[in-house]
Parts: C-alpha cells; structure tokens; sequence
C-alpha cells in the first residue's frame, strides 16, 4: 500500500515536470520566433536601398533643412549706385590688383565708396558667423551662399543698388566650399589661403554611430522585457 502510493507520488512529481519542460520549452520557442521575426525585420530595414526615395526622401529633406538652418557666413559688401557695373568692375579690380591682404584691402574699399551707411564704417561688414536670412536684401543673402569663397565678386544687382561681395567664412555648405571653409592670412605676407574652421552645429559622426547603437540596444532590450513579462502573467 505504501509502496504504491510513493510510486502515485513519484508518477505525479515526474508528470508535473515532464508538463513543466514541456511549458518551458514552447515558451522559449515562442520567444525565439518572435524575436527572430524582429530581427529579420530590422535586417530588412537595414538593407533597404539607399537610393529608395519613397524611403529615404523625409530623410534627405530633414537633413537639408537642419543644414541650411545651421548655415552660416562671414561676409562683406560695397554698396554702389543702381546700374553701375563698369564702376563697380573698376573697383573689383582695383581691389584684386592691391597689394594688401584681400580683407584689408575691401574693407578700406568699402569705407570710402560704399553708400551703406550701417556698414561702411566697419569695412562693409555685414556680420560674422551670421545665418541664411540675416542680410536685409533677399539677392544678396542669396549671393553671399552661392558665391566663391576668398573672392571678391559682383556685381549683384538688389533693389539697394549694385553690390561688390566678398564672403571669408562659410559654413555647412561642404558641396560648394569642400573642406576649406575659411579665408586665412598666410604667415607674413599679405596672400591669403582657405583652411578648415569648425562646422556650427554639424554633428559629430560618434555621437551618431553612438546614438544609433543605444537605440538598437533599446530596441532588443524592449522586445525581451516584453516577451518575459507577457510570459510570466
């Protein structure tokens, strides 16, 4: 009697654990295929094409919006009269035949001929480091990111008059500068040179690398949190 009833015992404590592999193992075979479903999707968004525009474009357009946000120049002008281009060629060249530094010699330029009353007096200085948007006339704010950098150009036609330009600084336009940003005196001479200067608001590629990798973290972090969760309720 007793023999058979250890032996009842022992038959239900082996069933109840035959029963509890049983459980634990279709748990982590659910678990295994939901997160090998998660997986192959975040292989699939990995290997999207980049050139996908239907995937990419709110991208792209993010990205262009912040750079021009983050834009910036340090530029000057001449103001001249309405319509005078041959003046204005006149003075472009006697500025580029001067044997000053090509800032020294616009700014003297610009504090005997410019009519701009609000920059003339501090050598036709419109602002430094400022962004897209800051110059009163829209032609000019346009010509001072489309011009070369280091070069006094012009004339600009504006509803102010005629305008000689010469931009020493710009930032975040890497297609039209490359990697030389800023206008330079060079060592004990007067010629001048473009070299790097620090990018206003561009982000440094470890700090996204950095941030792609907690997201991810966070992601499979997330998924096993919830499947243990929804496993033991």
């Amino acid at each position: 009697m007793i023999d058979g009833f250890q032996q009842t015992e022992h038959q239900i404590i082996k069933n109840r654990c035959r029963d509890s592999l049983s459980l634990l193992s279709t748990h982590c075979t659910s678990f295994l295929v939901a997160m090998s479903h998660r997986c192959r999707f975040l292989c699939w968004l990995m290997i999207l094409p980049l050139s996908s525009s239907w995937t990419f474009e709110p991208f792209r357009k993010i990205r262009n919006d912040y750079q021009a946000l983050t834009r910036r120049i340090t530029a000057r002008h001449i103001l001249l009269p309405p319509n005078s281009q041959d003046l204005c060629l006149a003075l472009k060249q006697k500025i580029r035949n001067s044997d000053l530094y090509v800032v020294d010699a616009f700014e003297q330029a610009a504090k005997r001929y410019s009519r701009d009353d609000d920059t003339n007096f501090c050598g036709g200085l419109i602002g430094e480091l400022v962004p897209q948007g800051y110059c009163r006339s829209r032609e000019l704010d346009r010509a001072c990111f489309q011009v070369r950098l280091g070069v006094v150009e012009g004339p600009i036609e504006t509803e102010y008059g005629t305008h000689l330009v010469l931009v020493s600084e710009r930032t975040n336009c890497p297609r039209l500068d490359g990697v030389n940003t800023k206008l330079k005196r060079a060592d004990d001479s007067n010629n001048s040179l473009l070299v790097p200067s620090p990018q206003v608001g561009q982000v440094d590629i470890s700090f996204a690398l950095g941030q792609v990798t907690f997201w991810i973290f966070v992601f499979f972090a997330g998924g096993i949190l919830a499947e243990v969760v929804s496993r033991l309720v």
